[in-house]
């Protein structure tokens, strides 16, 4: 057994994107800032509704997936193909932009708190230009895995086995493998929790702070994971929750130029062409 260690601390940064909602960016601050496969990670969350009524209108996509989970609120997914999604709290939205989509975020609620994140997890240059796809998952389909005393894992991507059973989330890529488990640990909780080595990993805690090894990372803050094949967290008596992010890295270039993704700048420029021309999608 190798445990994992913090390589780097990334805090996150107070940002708008959409029509102004303010967020809290937590991976993806800058290009050398991304974790591959992932591109990047957004926190929403506030109380206020001036924060994020105004939404995400419509706006495009290429060459990538997005998963969005919500942990509060309600927010309605509309995109070019006639799909229509209700994320409410604790529902998953998984979206392949692959060559093209155009879809709207909006808040169907005019007060009260909102909150979720959304990951940008990149596709192989094989499968960029695929037909878009668009799946809800509501929150009973999602594995909950009690942890006895210690907290529960919430299990969105990927497979994971602890105490001789394994669960598999509804999330699947052959290609990038990826895991992602929301986190919940009580007071004064330890966990050990298994990562494969050949997956990149980056934990976020939003919840309390959270020690990885005997490292505390502060709420607020994403640390990048040096090698090994398990993780152990440890929570003081105020607990703790935190995001697990991990994939197979796809070594491949990534040039990025707003809501596209591509390989090379070249195929930006196309996209682009073809948004303006009406031929993105």
């Amino acid at each position: 057994m190798t445990l994992r260690t913090i390589t780097a601390i990334y805090p996150a940064l107070d940002t708008q994107d959409g029509a102004g909602v303010r967020l809290r960016r937590v991976l993806g601050q800058r290009p050398e800032q991304r974790m591959d496969p992932f591109l990047m990670m957004d926190h929403f969350a506030s109380d206020e509704a001036d924060d994020y009524i105004s939404g995400f209108p419509d706006h495009p996509h290429r060459g990538f997936e997005t998963i969005t989970y919500m942990l509060d609120g309600h927010m309605m997914h509309r995109d070019h193909m006639g799909n229509e999604g209700h994320l409410r709290p604790g529902d998953v939205q998984w979206m392949t932009a692959g060559r093209g989509i155009i879809h709207s975020e909006m808040p169907q609620q005019e007060a009260g708190r909102m909150q979720g994140v959304q990951i940008w997890l990149n596709l192989p240059a094989a499968l960029k230009m695929q037909p878009a796809c668009y799946r809800d998952i509501p929150a009973a389909k999602l594995p909950r895995i009690p942890l006895e005393e210690n907290g529960e894992l919430v299990l969105l991507a990927g497979n994971l086995t602890l105490g001789g059973n394994t669960w598999q989330g509804p999330i699947h890529s052959d290609h990038t493998q990826p895991l992602i488990v929301d986190i919940h640990l009580s007071s004064s909780a330890q966990l050990s929790l298994p990562v494969a080595q050949e997956l990149n990993a980056l934990i976020y805690a939003f919840e309390g702070d959270i020690k990885v090894d005997k490292q505390t990372l502060p709420k607020g803050q994403s640390a990048l994971l040096g090698p090994g094949n398990r993780l152990m967290l440890t929570t003081d008596s105020q607990g703790g929750r935190v995001l697990l992010l991990a994939g197979r890295p796809l070594h491949e270039p990534v040039v990025q130029y707003g809501p596209f993704v591509m390989n090379t700048q070249a195929e930006i420029e196309q996209a682009m062409m073809d948004y303006r021309a009406g031929k993105l999608v």
